[in-house]
């Protein structure tokens, strides 16, 4: 790059995000020298408390400051029900449909050998310690509907059904090879509306 040192560690940095390419760094980095110092520093602050004070719920594994998530804590949320989706980001979109009223478990990714992530590496021991202890009675897989998802949407329901557990998967009024996350709050209402049992 043609900048100092200092731009170039800033550009790569933002670079490291997903969907960033070499000019959104560059505009990213303008962007932030634009700023006033204080805006700046309040932002760095909030990455740093935000990256140290989040983990993950020890319960469904969704992002939270607490040891367990709101969504956990709540006692109207039907425990008996249980959706399973890749990724927090996921829980946002399902929870604005207001179709859904149980609870959750974030695998934190889908099934890729070919990217070395197997069942262990997507908390998917720890999803069958919670559906041992036998207060779930129907699954949602919410996976998104391309490879990978299905794939991991398979693998669940071939794991989970000799536990008893009625396994489903959401209808989809979703593109295939689309993400959750895109999904407006229609879409993923008639999504959950139109589950099926996965057989």
């Amino acid at each position: 790059m043609l900048f100092s040192p200092a731009l170039n560690r800033l550009a790569e940095a933002f670079r490291r995000l997903p969907g960033i390419g070499p000019k959104t760094a560059l505009r990213l980095v303008f962007y932030v020298l634009s700023m006033d110092e204080e805006a700046v520093e309040d932002m760095a602050r909030a990455l740093v408390e935000a990256r140290r004070r989040v983990r993950q719920c020890v319960c469904c594994r969704n992002l939270t400051e607490e040891e367990t998530c709101s969504i956990c804590r709540d006692p109207r949320r039907d425990a008996s029900v249980l959706c399973v989706v890749q990724e927090p980001r996921d829980i946002p979109v399902i929870e604005k449909s207001g179709e859904f009223r149980g609870r959750y478990f974030v695998l934190h990714g889908a099934l890729s050998p070919m990217e070395g992530r197997g069942p262990a590496e997507l908390k998917i021991p720890l999803l069958l310690q919670l559906l041992a202890k036998g207060e779930v009675k129907e699954m949602i897989i919410a996976t998104n509907p391309n490879v990978e998802g299905d794939a991991t949407a398979y693998y669940l329901a071939e794991t989970v059904r000799p536990l008893g557990v009625k396994v489903m998967r959401i209808g989809f009024g979703l593109p295939v090879g689309g993400d959750l996350e895109y999904a407006d709050e229609l879409t993923m209402k008639r999504a959950l509306e139109s589950r099926r049992e996965m057989l």
